[in-house]
C-alpha cells in the first residue's frame, strides 16, 4: 500500500492574512483647533489596530493645515493611492467623505480605482462601505454635499476677503522683506530696509537683476523667512513692490471660484484695490518711479551697458571669468587668462552683439517649445520627488512619535490648567517636548523632500509662468528675460555657448560671427 506524507501549507491563505488597513486623516487649516483634530485622529487609528485580530494597520496617511480641495495639493493623500496602486493596502479607513474628497468627481474616481484594486474603504461618520456596491449611489449624494460645503465656505472666505480688500483693512499672512508682523500691522525691520534702499541704489546705478541677486548671495544675505537664495525674479518682486513706499495693490492674484480651486495671476479678470499710506515707507517715492521707469525702458531695449553680462560668462578651457573691453567703439568680452597671454587658452574674445544674438536664438526657441521642454521635465521631477517619498518606510513611525509627544504636550497643559503643575515646571516640560517634536519633523522632512529638488522645481514653474506671459518672439536683446532666465554664460569655443539656465537646464548655441 502506498505511502502518503502530507506537506502542510507553507504560505500564508488569505483567509489566515490579516486584513492590511491605512488610515487617511486631514484638517482643513492651521489652526490650533484644527491640529487637536489631526492630533485626535491620528491617536484614534494608532490605538484602533492595536489588539485587531482581524486587521493591521500599515501606515498613517494624514494631510495636515492644507486645503482639501484639490487632489494634487495633498502629498499624503496621493502616497496613499500609490501604495494602493502597489499592492500595499487591503483597506482603507478614514472619518468621513469631506475628509476623503471635497468634489464628488475626484471622490467617485477614487473610489472606483480602488474598488477595481480590490481596496474597499470604510467612512465613519456616514457608515458607507464601499464593500457593498449599493453605496455608490449614496457616495454620489454625499460627495456632492461634501463638495456642496467646501465651494459654500470658499465663497464665504473669499467674500470676507474681498470686502477687507475694499475697505483697505486687509492684512498679508506673511510681510514683504523688510518688514515684520506685529499685532497685525507691517512695522519696518530697519537690518532688512537697509538691503531694501541698496537694492533700489544698485538698480538705478545700472546693476541688473541677476548682479544684484549675485551680490546679496554673496553677502550672504537670507531673501526671507524660506532663507533661499536671491533671484532675478525675487530682485525684482522686490523692486516693484509699492508696500516699500508705503501703499498697497490687492487681488494681484485670485482663486477660482469652481473646484478644482487654482490660484492665478490677475491680468485684469478681476477688480484690484490699490490703497495709500497703509504702512511706512522704506524707500522715497521719486527713488520707487525712478526704478518703475527704469525697468520699463530696459525691458525691450538694447541695454547700453555691459553690468548685466558682468560674472555671468566663464570659459570652460581654464575655469576664468570673462571681462568687458571696448576697443574703438567694438563692444567684446574675453577670457582674462587668454587677455594676459593668448597661449595659456585658447578661449578668446566674442562680440557682445553675437552673445546678445545666440541668446535671442535660445529665447525664441524656448518659447515656441517649453511646453513640450520645460513642462513634462517638470512632472517628471515631481514624480520622482513622490516616488522617493512613497519608498520611505521611516515616515509612518515619525508621525506617530510626533502624535505621542503632541499628546504629552496636550495632558501637561490640562495638568498646569487643573493646577497640579505649576508654570515653571511646565514650561520646562514643554520645552523639552517641542524640542523633540522639531527634531523629529526636521528628520520627517529629511525623508520627505529635497531642497535641491524643492528649488529646482520652483525655478522651472518660474520659468513655465515667465514664458506663459509671452506670446511674441523678439528681436532685440532684453534684459528682464535674460535675467529671468539665465543664471549664467559658459564658453565651449570661440563658436559655441553653453546657457545655464535656472532649473538647471543647459542648452548650447553656436555662434554666428558678426565681424562688422
Amino acid at each position: 500500500m502506498p505511502t502518503v506524507t502530507i506537506i502542510k501549507p507553507t504560505i500564508e491563505t488569505e483567509a489566515d492574512r490579516k486584513i492590511r488597513a491605512a488610515a487617511y486623516c486631514r484638517v482643513s487649516s492651521s489652526s490650533d483647533d484644527q491640529i487637536n483634530s489631526y492630533m485626535a485622529q491620528m491617536t484614534y487609528y494608532t490605538h484602533k489596530f492595536e489588539n485587531s485580530e482581524t486587521e493591521t494597520l500599515v501606515d498613517l496617511y494624514a494631510d495636515e493645515g492644507i486645503s482639501g480641495t484639490r487632489e494634487d495639493k495633498r502629498p499624503e493623500f496621493q502616497r496613499l493611492i500609490k501604495d494602493c496602486r502597489k499592492g500595499k493596502i487591503d483597506r482603507i479607513y478614514t472619518k468621513s467623505i469631506s475628509r476623503f474628497a471635497r468634489n464628488t468627481r475626484d471622490c467617485l474616481k477614487n473610489v472606483r480605482e480602488l474598488k477595481a484594486l480590490g481596496i474597499t474603504i470604510f467612512f465613519e461618520k456616514e457608515n458607507i462601505d464601499t464593500a457593498n456596491i449599493a453605496d455608490e449611489m449614496m457616495i454620489t449624494i454625499m460627495g456632492g454635499l461634501a463638495q456642496e460645503e467646501s465651494t459654500s465656505i470658499s465663497q464665504n472666505v473669499r467674500w470676507s476677503i474681498q470686502k477687507r480688500m475694499q475697505n483697505g483693512t486687509y492684512r498679508n499672512s506673511t510681510p514683504p522683506f523688510g518688514f515684520r508682523n506685529e499685532d497685525g500691522k507691517l512695522v519696518v525691520d530697519e537690518d532688512q530696509a537697509e538691503i531694501v534702499r541698496q537694492m533700489f541704489e544698485w538698480y538705478i546705478s545700472g546693476y541688473g537683476l541677476r548682479r544684484i541677486a549675485d551680490m546679496l548671495n554673496e553677502m550672504n544675505i537670507p531673501s526671507g523667512q524660506r532663507c533661499v537664495p536671491w533671484q532675478a525674479k525675487t530682485v525684482q518682486y522686490v523692486l516693484k513692490n509699492e508696500r516699500y513706499i508705503g501703499n498697497a495693490l490687492y487681488q494681484k492674484s485670485y482663486i477660482t471660484e469652481t473646484l478644482p480651486h487654482i490660484k492665478k495671476k490677475n491680468y485684469g479678470e478681476k477688480s484690484q484695490y490699490y490703497v495709500t499710506e497703509v504702512n511706512d515707507s522704506i524707500v522715497e517715492k521719486t527713488i520707487f518711479d525712478t526704478a518703475q521707469e527704469l525697468m520699463r525702458s530696459r525691458n525691450g531695449k538694447h541695454i547700453d551697458n555691459h553690468l548685466i553680462l558682468s560674472k555671468r560668462i566663464y570659459c570652460q578651457k581654464c575655469g576664468a571669468t570673462y571681462k568687458f573691453k571696448n576697443c574703438n567703439g567694438k563692444r567684446y568680452w574675453t577670457c582674462r587668462t587668454h587677455d594676459i597671454k593668448a597661449n595659456l587658452c585658447e578661449n578668446g574674445w566674442i562680440l557682445e552683439s553675437d552673445i546678445y544674438a545666440a541668446f535671442i536664438r535660445l529665447y525664441n526657441k524656448l518659447l515656441y517649445n517649453y511646453k513640450q521642454i520645460l513642462v513634462p521635465l517638470q512632472a517628471a521631477l515631481q514624480e520622482l520627488k513622490i516616488r522617493r517619498f512613497n519608498g520611505n518606510s521611516n515616515v509612518m513611525n515619525i508621525h506617530k512619535d510626533i502624535v505621542k509627544l503632541r499628546e504629552q504636550t496636550h495632558v501637561l497643559a490640562m495638568l498646569k490648567t487643573k493646577g497640579f503643575l505649576d508654570n515653571a515646571k511646565y514650561l520646562e516640560q514643554t520645552k523639552e517636548l517641542t524640542a523633540k517634536i522639531n527634531r523629529l519633523q526636521s528628520e520627517l522632512k529629511k525623508h520627505t523632500r529635497s531642497d535641491d529638488e524643492d528649488e529646482m522645481l520652483e525655478q522651472l514653474e518660474m520659468m513655465i509662468d515667465f514664458f506663459e506671459k509671452r506670446d511674441t518672439p523678439i528681436n532685440e536683446f532684453e534684459e528682464l528675460a535674460f535675467e529671468n532666465i539665465v543664471e549664467k554664460i559658459v564658453v565651449v569655443n570661440p563658436n559655441e555657448l553653453e546657457f545655464h539656465l535656472i532649473g538647471g537646464l543647459k542648452f548650447t548655441e553656436k555662434i554666428y560671427r558678426n565681424m562688422s
